[in-house]
């Protein structure tokens, strides 16, 4: 077994109302910066053991579906480091 760190990044899709991002944007933009958007995003760190990266892979993807996403709601970004 080999140890990964796999990190899962969750985000709300296109066109889904993002209040987070648009109430910090605003608070930017009254700071005096331009910007031309901002989309939140959540970011979940896993440490686990397995036989190989896809392996790894294959399990954090099922973590995120069955849990971290809402694939109506959310897009995902799985990355896998070796530790």
């Amino acid at each position: 077994m080999t140890a990964y760190t796999a990190t899962v990044t969750v985000r709300l899709k296109e066109g889904v109302l993002d209040p987070e991002a648009e109430t910090t944007r605003r608070a930017l933009e009254r700071l005096g910066f331009e910007l031309g958007g901002l989309r939140s995003a959540d970011q979940f760190e896993i440490d686990l053991d397995a036989d190989d990266e896809g392996s790894a892979r294959e399990r954090v993807t099922e973590m995120t579906e069955r849990l971290l996403a809402n694939p109506t709601l959310h897009d995902y970004e799985v990355h896998i480091d070796q530790r």
